[in-house]
């Protein structure tokens, strides 16, 4: 059996991709997106078409060219994600835009004009993962769109404890802790430690994560992100979820070592108990202690944020 045949009998496989022609062949139960990978997909031809309906819509909904504009980034949004879901037999998650990553209101507005998107193409909510930038206020925005609205949500860009526990308490659907980011700042910052295998600091963050979660009996789905090697992903088999790349399902699909399952309920032995989504204070002064998570969270709000403004750029242009 190869790496993805044998991974997949105690883990969730998640496509991480915006091009829906090349999600197929991995038969992934979901798929993420956001706005780097959407802004990747667009550059395709095939998929015009899903363009132009985007920035026809945009039109039809009138007010100014900017606001024209934004209604077609949300609309191709939810034209990428429909097509999706044509493919995979779960949920697509559609990511909020970044620049609203620390504006609770204005996060739950943009969450619920997603959603009556997709019902709008036909699409339930309850097919629907709406994806926000793990920030205090993110955080809380997603309380509100879960138990008000029973909106599912995903929570995102998440590199630390801190972040983790109050996505717990705050009773969200899924959280995404990064892998590969996090090795990325300890390789750079700290390049003389052995970061290898099980030693990777965004392996033990998902696993401490991960532990966490079982030990405290939370529902939330742990969905580890954003991976560089396929050693990451073997040292976290057995995670609820793995959002992977189209490139490493190819090497998985292609791997026919024997692995075994890391992660497992069972073992995830005792840890006692805190709180953080109820203490702004706590919550703040815990993440401020952690210099890898805030530079990483920053980059990559900005950097979802300036591909997102390009997107939009490029609908502003067409619609104008």
């Amino acid at each position: 059996m190869s790496v993805l045949d044998q991974i997949k009998q105690f883990t969730t496989i998640v496509a991480d991709s915006g091009d829906f022609e090349t999600i197929a062949e991995y038969k992934p139960q979901d798929a993420t997106t956001n706005p780097s990978l959407i802004l990747a997909a667009t550059q395709k031809a095939q998929y015009a078409p899903l363009i132009e309906d985007a920035v026809s819509f945009g039109k039809k909904k009138g007010g100014s060219a900017k606001e024209q504009a934004g209604w077609a980034m949300d609309k191709l949004l939810v034209n990428f994600g429909c097509e999706i879901l044509k493919i995979v037999p779960g949920r697509v998650s559609t990511e909020v835009d970044a620049r609203l990553s620390f504006d609770t209101h204005a996060t739950i507005q943009k969450a619920l004009r997603l959603i009556d998107l997709y019902a709008q193409s036909g699409i339930k909510k309850e097919r629907v993962l709406i994806k926000i930038a793990s920030t205090w206020e993110g955080i809380h925005a997603a309380n509100i769109l879960e138990k008000q609205y029973g909106i599912h949500c995903n929570l995102t860009l998440l590199f630390s404890f801190p972040q983790a526990v109050a996505c717990a308490e705050a009773g969200v659907t899924l959280i995404s802790p990064f892998v590969g980011r996090i090795l990325d700042w300890y390789k750079k910052n700290q390049p003389d430690q052995n970061h290898e295998g099980e030693n990777d600091p965004g392996v033990k963050s998902v696993t401490k994560i991960y532990n966490y979660y079982k030990q405290h009996g939370y529902k939330t789905i742990v969905m580890g992100a954003s991976f560089r090697t396929l050693d990451e992903i073997k040292n976290l088999a057995g995670c609820d979820f793995l959002t992977i790349s189209t490139k490493l399902l190819g090497e998985m699909a292609a791997d026919n070592s024997k692995i075994e399952r890391k992660l497992d309920p069972s073992k995830a032995g005792q840890q006692a108990s805190v709180s953080y989504f109820n203490d702004e204070n706590a919550f703040r002064w815990a993440f401020n202690e952690d210099p890898m998570a805030n530079d990483k969270l920053s980059e990559g709000i900005r950097n979802f944020a300036k591909d997102g403004c390009k997107l939009e750029e490029d609908l502003l242009q067409r619609i104008s």
